[in-house]
């Protein structure tokens, strides 16, 4: 606590410039400190095309002692529900899909009864109840709220339905016309610099062999620090999508609220969460699959991004423990982003 206070109040009392210091030698303090649990992984800050925040430390593969790079990739988790998000509302623009008709216009062979209420905006915000294709939904659709990675394997259906091409092509495309040359659904060809991902068992990391295991359309994309940053610049910046869809991307719907265990209650759109702090609009979202720890957060008043990627997990089931590096270093960020 005293840490974080002598650091508030040197940084509102300087320039610009050394408040960039102040924040780059208060990250330099933190990752310095002798742990058993030291971070491993890129933190990287872009602010209105200037270079914040360029920390790599560790290993991309611990046996061989291969250290990092900023071009590594990582799987990114959670962070890829917002690529399949701009690849189905890109179709709502074509008027190829509609966001609150049932699926089952679009998947009609599906079995359940759940696909004749349940509707795109719905998958979109979590609010589908849908825990399995072959049971019943576990609320009435629209009526409640839970995160769910199925419900964005269903929207890449949806998406290859309406427009006849595999959900791996239709993020290829994306991810072209945003130049990030490095980003790929897990499928796709050219994977050619993705670190190991490591999880802490028994006090010892060990080679993690599930990091696949999701849905790839809700968390198994393969991405880079420096593509991140091209994400925000190109989603936020709207080359993506038209004003009018973006900012159906960026609302905070009713019901779809989350007690999430490391920030509380959270607001979600399409395929990330809204956040104010401090009067700060926060606007991105956390990644975890077993072997790797991810976080994308734009902050659009400053035109900041700020990506922490790592390919360990220390503390196996406890999100706050493999989380740690990533909420404190976040929360001297936004001190100093609060200020500029």
């Amino acid at each position: 606590m005293k840490y974080y206070l002598f650091f508030l109040l040197l940084a509102w009392n300087l320039p610009l410039f050394s408040q960039y210091e102040i924040l780059n030698s208060s990250i330099d303090s933190l990752l310095k400190v002798q742990s058993s649990t030291p971070f491993n992984g890129v933190i990287y800050c872009v602010s209105d095309d200037k270079i914040v925040l360029n920390r790599v430390q560790g290993f991309s593969d611990m046996t061989a002692k291969s250290p990092l790079n900023l071009t590594d990739q990582f799987v990114i988790g959670s962070i890829s529900k917002q690529f399949t998000a701009a690849i189905i509302l890109k179709e709502y623009e074509r008027n190829n899909v509609q966001l609150h008709v049932p699926i089952r216009w679009y998947l009609p062979e599906l079995k359940q009864k759940w696909a004749d209420s349940v509707t795109i905006h719905q998958l979109l915000t979590h609010t589908h109840g849908i825990v399995d294709m072959n049971k019943p939904s576990i609320f009435p659709a629209g009526t409640s709220y839970n995160y769910s990675q199925i419900g964005y394997d269903l929207l890449a259906k949806i998406a290859e339905r309406a427009t006849g091409k595999k959900f791996d092509v239709l993020s290829k495309e994306l991810f072209k016309k945003c130049g990030m040359t490095s980003t790929l659904h897990p499928d796709s060809d050219g994977i050619k610099s993705l670190v190991i991902g490591y999880t802490a068992k028994k006090d010892e990391l060990e080679v993690e062999v599930n990091s696949f295991q999701n849905y790839p359309a809700a968390g198994c994309f393969i991405s880079t620090a420096e593509d991140l940053v091209k994400w925000n610049e190109c989603l936020y910046g709207g080359k993506v999508l038209k004003k009018k869809t973006l900012k159906l991307l960026q609302t905070q719907y009713e019901g779809a609220v989350r007690n999430h265990p490391l920030f509380g209650e959270t607001h979600y759109g399409y395929g990330i969460t809204i956040t104010k702090v401090n009067d700060q609009l926060q606007l991105g979202q956390t990644g975890f699959v077993p072997g790797f720890v991810s976080m994308n957060y734009y902050f659009p008043e400053t035109k900041t991004s700020l990506i922490m990627l790592s390919n360990t997990v220390y503390g196996e089931g406890d999100l706050k423990k493999a989380f740690e590096y990533h909420v404190k270093i976040l929360e001297l960020f936004r001190t100093v982003n609060d200020i500029w």
